[in-house]
């Protein structure tokens, strides 16, 4: 779709936004900084009912409403005030890949009571980076800007009729939308809904009282296309053709809404790399490490979270504002008790103290076979994934660090460093040959990766090898203990909570490995014939 059909689309979705705010939810804009954002954004003002601003940090109780806390302490008495939530209004949050959890859920509770409709202006540069699914799925209609210039753009027009018909949207056309959700993966009973409410407008708009296929065609484009977990392959025109319209009763029958029309309206609005972002997704879900560290909670730094009780023990830091709103209620009480002058009286209960929440660092540790059994060219094939992944961390800040085992040993080659240089010193040095002491590649990978937790870091944990373990751990060439060693060493990396993945680089899959993967609880991946790009890509899907 060219920038030109993508800016006229738009201007159609707001129009159906200005005249059906509550029935659609809302609209999920995704766009970066640029002057087609700008328009749209300016435009989003004209609405009948202009949007209210707010960001994924505001107070919940700016929301719901609360006590006016300079109002409380001036009056001597509690004095509350509305939250933005209001029924009817329109709500417009920036940042909207950014919303926590428990915003996303005040949110979408006042979506369901229909009280109002929501605007996400989505501004991640990653595709990946997106609102919650608790509020996408609230919200019926997308819009994406990425592929508008400034030479596409021109007027909005928000202007509404003024006297709108009642639409009437056959059960027949209700049943073709239905079936268009299920044919595209859509499991959701929402967007069917939305679909229903925007063909209708469009109808509406257009002064008409029946929806058409071109209204049909518009809401599924809208609604549909960036849901789409699937994408059905054109089927074969087999079927008989179409019986006449016939009269019963004086009344004219309806002619069937062909499914196919529906489809290709979707299919010619999905992005054209659809099943390879979906595939992508769907890897990186299997994988348990995320893009960055764990989160645990502080008192010094990071992301603000709402404050909690606490005491004066010089530890924490006080929130001043959250202490005398908790405060502020029993002033009138306190003064007729204590029987002064004094205009403010605090307690222990009142205390509040402020938390933050802050990601750890991440640690990506290889652990590379280096033995016989991995022949040369293998050998050098998992080098070169290496060195493209430890690249790759680099540039996402995170720590890497390089485990080699072969013979009857493992040794760290490498500490957790973020020394691209060193990294790939240490990775060309690593020689080949002898046994494949899986079992102490497992141990040593294990205690770095708790060394690395003590030191404040999240560690993950990649394994390649052929999976021929020969070598237990107390030395010995036992393949039967070996690899009882390596299964035991597998589900103690599950215990302490480890992520990771395992990939063998055999020239056959090895099912003692894929064993070995599920005991770690770990993500397998069988690549025989993949070279160094391609094990560097199926990490990185699944590892972050």
């Amino acid at each position: 779709m060219s920038g030109t059909e993508t800016w006229n689309r738009a201007a159609l979705a707001l129009r159906l936004l200005a005249a059906d705010p509550s029935g659609l939810g809302g609209l999920w804009l995704r766009a970066r900084p640029g002057p087609a954002r700008d328009a749209v954004v300016a435009a989003l003002d004209r609405l009948p009912v202009p949007p209210r601003r707010i960001h994924p940090a505001i107070a919940s109780d700016a929301l719901s409403g609360g006590m006016d806390l300079a109002a409380t302490l001036s009056a001597g008495t509690p004095v509350l005030r509305d939250g933005l939530l209001a029924p009817g209004a329109t709500i417009l949050l920036t940042s909207a890949e950014r919303c926590g959890s428990g915003l996303a859920a005040t949110l979408g509770q006042w979506l369901d009571r229909g009280a109002g409709s929501l605007i996400l202006l989505d501004e991640a540069a990653d595709g990946d980076e997106c609102p919650p699914p608790a509020l996408t799925d609230r919200i019926g209609l997308f819009l994406s800007l990425d592929d508008v210039a400034l030479r596409d753009t021109g007027p909005l027009d928000m202007h509404l009729p003024a006297s709108l018909p009642t639409v009437i949207l056959a059960s027949e056309q209700r049943d073709a939308l239905a079936v268009t959700a299920a044919s595209l993966g859509i499991a959701s009973l929402r967007p069917p809904g939305f679909a229903a409410a925007a063909a209708r407008t469009a109808a509406t708009l257009d002064g008409r009282s029946q929806v058409q296929d071109a209204d049909l065609r518009l809401a599924c484009e809208l609604t549909f296309a960036h849901r789409a977990q699937a994408t059905p392959a054109p089927e074969d025109d087999t079927s008989a053709p179409p019986e006449e319209s016939h009269e019963q009763d004086g009344e004219t029958q309806r002619p069937e809404i062909p499914d196919d029309m529906l489809l290709d309206a979707v299919r010619a609005a999905l992005p054209p790399d659809l099943l390879s972002r979906l595939a992508e997704a769907r890897t990186r879900r299997a994988g348990t490490a995320g893009g960055s560290g764990a989160a645990h909670r502080g008192n010094r730094r990071g992301r603000p979270l709402p404050p909690r009780p606490g005491t004066l023990d010089g530890r924490a830091r006080i929130d001043l504002v959250a202490t005398l709103r908790a405060a502020a209620p029993w002033q009138p009480m306190r003064r007729a008790a204590d029987r002064t002058d004094r205009r403010l009286h605090i307690r222990s209960a009142d205390i509040r103290v402020k938390q933050y929440e802050e990601t750890s660092d991440r640690v990506l540790i290889f652990c590379v076979d280096a033995s016989g059994s991995a022949a040369m060219a293998r050998l050098a094939e998992a080098k070169g994934a290496v060195e493209i992944l430890l690249s790759e961390a680099y540039a996402r800040r995170d720590h890497v660090a390089l485990i080699g085992f072969r013979g009857n040993r493992a040794d760290v080659l490498l500490p957790p460093t973020r020394s691209l240089v060193q990294a790939k010193r240490h990775l060309a040095g690593l020689p080949g040959g002898g046994g494949t002491p899986l079992a102490a590649g497992l141990q040593a990978g294990c205690e770095l990766a708790r060394t690395s937790r003590g030191r404040g870091l999240t560690p993950s944990l990649a394994l390649l090898t052929d999976g021929r373990a020969n070598i237990a751990l107390d030395g010995s060439a036992n393949r039967g203990t070996a690899e009882a060693d390596a299964g035991r060493m597998a589900r103690l990396l599950r215990t302490e909570g480890i992520a990771g993945l395992v990939i063998d680089t055999g020239r056959r899959p090895a099912p003692s490995l894929e064993e070995l993967a599920r005991a770690f609880d770990a993500p397998y991946l069988a690549l025989p014939r993949a070279d160094a790009r391609g094990l560097s890509g199926a990490v990185s899907a699944v590892l972050g």
